[in-house]
């Protein structure tokens, strides 16, 4: 049971994420949009009057919503992404409670046994540590180190992730293929950073993070002593990795992350494990070759196990076994991990309902099966329908920018209209959904049931080395608040779960729902020509089809991104990484772009009128900036500084309408305003 969903909202997935992916309410009523605040579709209790437009557009557009929706107790972080997901939520609970009484089904049987199980909180205290037993008890009967990659092997075949990531993905340099892939893993902690930065709060959190697992030692069943000597070593080992780890952001650059190599080449960076005994218990097919992402993170691994102790080693895996299970163990474990993992790392002061975790957790395991439960009742093929004519048009701008672009040859301008033509929409959800008879869903057995699950997802993945990539499929489920481009497939999907108010309105006119539903899809389409998506062709081939010149140019562009977005300040002394985030600052403003050139074709053959007191124009921009209402903790916002690739709401607001001239026209805004950056940024 991998408790989905992401930790903060994609709009893209990473190459690096997608390598990570590879490696592994009673009464509710049927969903109807919801009742319109406005004739035109703009949320107008959200506004705050009293703010300037072009000086805080963000404040004038959400801080009426920002006041009547604080950050509840149980989250983090509150936003359109949240209130659209708690709709969802209780949606997906009634199909859970229905499926948890059916008899009839296999699918809504499967998903009703797995969220009773999860439910049934009695039973799994009952059962106490019994059900991890049998792990324990290999990681126990360790003898040698020489016995260390076996039980790595079969751990990661569960769902738990000692040392490093195993899996399989598509071949940067053959997109076409699937192989083996080795990367980074191993960390209890968010990032890297955390074990290696020397600031007063990284620091305290390692310190936070020691007495964590200092505590998990100790319900495990280590004494006060052992379990504090334990935690130590734990810290030790995996400070060591982080140290061989890349940097999120230089993880961005897939040239970075690929490095094919032959079976006797990973053994050569690793001659401490024994890797023909760790690929057996991991059940890999016989592979000649694989990607390691990061062979220095390789490199560290087998520093680790070649210098550390055998206990410390033990100590190490059995942390990140029962880790990696705490949230199908007794109630103690579950909030001693969210006291860490929740509350210090992101504030939120109390555990979501366990509903909720539940709910969650079936849509990570069994997701395509409640899926199309769901999909039955929110979307269906009229949804999908009028996404499609919205993508289109997106994509016909796009065309259109390519063509009227200045700083790009025509040598690339025309590679770039090829790997557009190329692009592939994948809308609701999936053409074939997938098949769950192989796994095993047993009623009551809530630790049993999460790692059959991931063994069923895992052994998906391994199942596909050696064979074609199948672009049919998703890496995301149909109830998911959220989209994301494929550079490796050169493909945009868009769940049903995104697809509702705020972000589309049926009801609403043109100039909101291409404001926020285009922008949407034109951030996706962007993403095949930012920072990272730039890099793959047509194929989803990692492979140079930019001139030099052209590639400069655009280095240079994106430089003026990074460098605007760096100078915006995420919480406190903590700055937003420019270059982390540049992918997702590039996307937001080359998307709204492209949505803007949309509407504007639109009211060329159908004009808008004002509505609510805003022109056409100025209820697009409120269309963006009204997605990203949110409010969060100074925690979660420190953490998201650190390992999200993405902006806060403020500034995918003010730090996108600031690079447009047409806003700037729309409110009115003169030269020296906040709200127009100097000097505008832009790249598509």
């Amino acid at each position: 049971m991998t408790m989905r969903k992401q930790a903060f909202w994609t709009l893209a997935v990473p190459v690096a994420a997608l390598i990570a992916l590879a490696a592994a309410r009673v009464g509710a009523q049927e969903p109807t949009d919801q009742p319109m605040v406005s004739r035109s579709g703009i949320d107008l209790a959200a506004l705050d009057r009293s703010a300037d437009p072009c000086s805080d557009f963000y404040q004038f557009a959400c801080g009426g919503w920002l006041a009547k929706h604080p950050t509840p107790p149980d989250q983090a972080r509150y936003g359109r992404f949240e209130e659209l997901q708690d709709r969802n939520n209780e949606i997906l609970k009634n199909i859970l409670e229905d499926a948890a009484k059916s008899t009839s089904g296999a699918d809504v049987r499967q998903i009703g046994d797995y969220y009773a199980s999860c439910m049934d909180e009695a039973t799994i205290e009952s059962n106490r540590l019994q059900p991890l037993e049998p792990e324990l008890a290999r990681v126990a009967a360790i003898r040698t180190k020489n016995d260390i990659p076996a039980v790595v092997g079969f751990l990661h075949t569960i769902g738990v992730g000692p040392f490093f990531g195993f899996g399989a993905a598509p071949d940067f340099k053959d997109a076409s293929q699937v192989i083996a892939t080795f990367g980074q893993g191993g960390l209890g902690l968010p990032d890297r950073d955390y074990y290696v930065k020397d600031d007063a709060n990284s620091a305290k959190l390692r310190e936070q993070y020691a007495q964590h697992v200092t505590k998990m030692l100790e319900l495990a069943g280590d004494t006060p002593e052992r379990a504090a000597a334990g935690a130590k070593a734990v810290v030790q080992i995996e400070t060591t990795l982080a140290k061989h780890a890349l940097k999120r952001e230089e993880r961005r650059n897939p040239t970075n992350v690929y490095h094919r190599m032959g079976m006797d080449e990973v053994r050569r960076l690793m001659p401490s494990v024994n890797l023909p005994a760790y690929l057996e218990k991991a059940e890999a097919p016989a592979v000649t070759a694989a990607n390691v992402t990061e062979p220095e993170f390789l490199k560290g691994v087998d520093e680790v196990i070649a210098s550390s102790s055998l206990d410390d080693l033990k100590t190490y895996i059995r942390w990140h076994t029962v880790h990696g299970n705490s949230h199908v163990l007794p109630k103690a474990f579950d909030e001693e991990n969210f006291a860490f993992y929740g509350k210090t790392l992101t504030g939120a002061q109390q555990q979501r309902p366990r509903w909720k975790r539940c709910v969650d957790a079936v849509d990570s395991d069994l997701g395509e099966a409640l899926g199309k439960i769901y999909v039955d009742r929110t979307f269906g093929v009229e949804g999908k329908q009028r996404t499609l004519q919205m993508v289109q048009a997106i994509e016909a701008s796009l065309g259109e920018d390519i063509k009227q672009i200045t700083w790009m040859s025509d040598e690339t301008k025309r590679q770039a209209e090829l790997k557009l033509r190329a692009v592939a929409n994948k809308i609701g959800y999936p053409d074939r959904w997938r098949d769950y008879s192989s796994l095993r869903i047993v009623r009551g057995d809530a630790l049993g049931n999460s790692q059959r699950s991931n063994t069923f997802a895992y052994r998906r993945q391994l199942a596909k080395i050696g064979k074609p990539v199948d672009k049919t499929e998703w890496l995301m489920t149909p109830p998911t608040v959220n989209a994301y481009y494929n550079p490796l497939e050169n493909n945009i999907n868009f769940p049903a779960g995104i697809l509702q108010p705020p972000f589309f309105i049926k009801a609403a006119d043109d100039a909101v729902n291409f404001g926020a539903a285009g922008a949407v899809v034109g951030h996706e389409l962007t993403h095949g020509f930012d920072d990272q998506g730039r890099r793959f062709d047509a194929q989803g081939n990692l492979r140079e089809w930019w001139t030099a010149a052209d590639g400069q140019a655009f280095e240079e562009r994106a430089a003026c991104v990074a460098n605007q977005y760096g100078g915006y300040t995420a919480v406190a002394d903590v700055k937003v990484n420019g270059k982390l985030t540049l992918g997702e600052n590039v996307a937001d403003n080359g998307g709204l772009r492209l949505a803007w050139m949309a509407l504007m074709e639109q009211l060329r053959a159908k004009a808008l009128g004002g509505a609510d007191g805003f022109s056409p124009e100025q209820r697009f921009f409120l269309g963006w900036a009204q997605m990203w209402c949110e409010n969060r903790t100074d925690e979660v916002a420190r953490l998201h500084a650190a390992v999200n690739p993405h902006s806060p709401g403020k500034y995918r607001t003010n730090g996108v309408v600031s690079n447009f001239a047409e806003f700037h026209k729309a409110f009115s805004c003169q030269a020296t305003a906040k709200m127009v950056n100097q000097p505008i940024c832009r790249v598509w």
